[in-house]
């Protein structure tokens, strides 16, 4: 028994981005599935955790949080120890630079593209809406390969909670039907993630039930 709980589903990108680092930490945890498929984010308690009826939710004790880089952060702070949480606030700013970075930039494209070609029927496929979402999403892979290009992870060569909600977004991308240009940094970033465990179980889970079906 734990009293670390996290709620949301397994399939959900931002639920991904807390799951990692928890199994980053090594932090025992409990994984409460709700959202999507099983339901329940419409009720009082449910309400009562989260006004916004979303997931991830984090519950540690008496501590209830939203926010994916939000429990991101705390777990990074609570249970990483300095290889998480530098005590350096340079070195931490170079972190949270890329973090918000990630929800201000680098998701509202991959997430706009990943609805416009995954969570719409292929009949209702919009071209011109797809290219511009994939321009824009090409251009945040730009500005990551620059700095790939430098550093082994984003924020430097060492990993970081930048680089876990970052590279939520890789799977995604990569197993989408899209045309991607060479990008030498990211695509040797994206190998260096593959290899830790905590990435195959957390990340490498199929979407499968989020797709769209075209109506017989």
């Amino acid at each position: 028994m734990t009293d670390l709980v996290l709620w949301g589903r397994a399939s959900s990108a931002n639920l991904q981005k807390a799951r990692w680092a928890l199994e980053e930490t090594g932090a025992p945890f409990d994984l409460r599935e709700v959202g999507g498929k099983f339901g329940g984010l419409d009720t009082p308690e449910f309400g009562a955790m989260n006004p916004n009826r979303l997931v991830p939710v984090l519950q540690h004790g008496d501590l209830t949080l939203w926010e994916s880089h939000a429990v991101v952060r705390y777990v990074a702070a609570a249970f990483g120890g300095e290889r998480f949480w530098p005590a350096d606030p340079k070195a931490r700013a170079i972190i949270d630079q890329w973090t918000d970075w990630t929800v201000t930039t680098f998701q509202p494209a991959w997430l706009r593209l990943f609805w416009l070609l995954v969570r719409t029927a292929p009949e209702n496929h919009d071209k011109s809406a797809i290219d511009a979402a994939l321009k824009q999403t090409v251009a945040a892979l730009r500005m990551m390969d620059a700095q790939l290009e430098k550093t082994d992870y984003l924020a430097g060569d060492a990993f970081s909670y930048a680089d876990i909600v970052a590279g939520v977004s890789l799977y995604r991308l990569t197993s989408m039907e899209i045309d991607l240009p060479s990008l030498p940094g990211v695509e040797a970033w994206h190998g260096r993630l593959k290899e830790r465990a905590s990435f195959e179980k957390s990340v490498c889970i199929s979407y499968e039930e989020l797709r769209a079906r075209s109506v017989p």
